[in-house]
């Protein structure tokens, strides 16, 4: 009971010391800066004392759960030796993750109403709505090919830098292609896609993952994933962006 109780206690005061940074910032500008009072501070501590309950329990969540449930699944992927079922996992783990990402989903639809105010689509309620799903399935599919790019690499132990080089090489060979209009919704899809349940798990898959094939040293072959899950996305809605446009 007093070892649970101590733990608590650590992580409330671990997410204490995470939200300081911020909170003191805002602090800074509310009352230094803008020289005005906070509006309705009671409910504003009320919503930063379950925030810092949240992330404690988020954090703790992660430990228990998600890392080691990526990392198990990745080491029986890596000892049961089918290349098929890892590959169909790591794009069904990016795609699934991905398309219900709420940020995506926020972002699609934003970037579909302005597309569509712009006269970039049909000012149409069915072109918007296909619009925004489109771009959201362009999206999780370019995520599910980014981990199974991300997955051979461990496999093969090619170096990522090269892989990233080439990747923004492309990047910016598209960029000047692309049209003007979705330029800046292809860059922040590469943001919105690394969610807080995708990280954990994807981070866990290719740390378990290089911790099982003989040869791979999982500080350097386990992460990465998370990169080719932020670039490709840009690539995927530049090319999406030409053939709307």
């Amino acid at each position: 009971m007093i070892q649970a109780l101590k733990n608590i206690i650590r992580l409330l005061l671990g997410s204490i010391r995470d939200l300081t940074p911020i909170i003191l910032v805002i602090a800074f500008f509310q009352i230094v800066i803008l020289q005005q009072p906070f509006p309705d501070l009671e409910k504003i501590i009320t919503g930063l004392i379950f925030v810092i309950i949240g992330l404690a329990l988020f954090i703790q969540g992660l430990e228990m759960g998600l890392f080691p449930l990526g990392e198990v699944m990745a080491e029986a992927f890596g000892r049961k030796g089918s290349l098929s079922a890892l590959l169909s996992f790591a794009f069904c783990l990016g795609f699934g993750t991905t398309v219900a990402e709420p940020a995506l989903i926020a972002v699609s639809k934003e970037a579909a109403e302005v597309a569509g105010t712009a006269g970039f689509i049909e000012a149409s309620e069915e072109a918007r709505r296909d619009y925004a799903t489109n771009l959201r399935l362009t999206v999780a599919i370019s995520v599910g090919l980014a981990l199974v790019l991300g997955v051979f690499r461990i496999l093969k132990g090619w170096p990522i830098q090269y892989l990233i080089i080439g990747g923004y090489l492309l990047v910016m060979i598209l960029t000047t292609m692309a049209p003007s209009e979705i330029i800046g919704i292809a860059y922040d899809s590469g943001g919105v896609t690394t969610s807080t349940i995708t990280v954990p798990l994807v981070t866990a898959l290719g740390v378990g993952l290089a911790s099982t094939i003989r040869g791979r040293n999982p500080m350097v072959d386990g992460f990465g994933l998370i990169a080719f899950a932020s670039l490709t996305p840009i690539v995927f809605v530049l090319i999406f962006g030409m053939f709307y446009g």
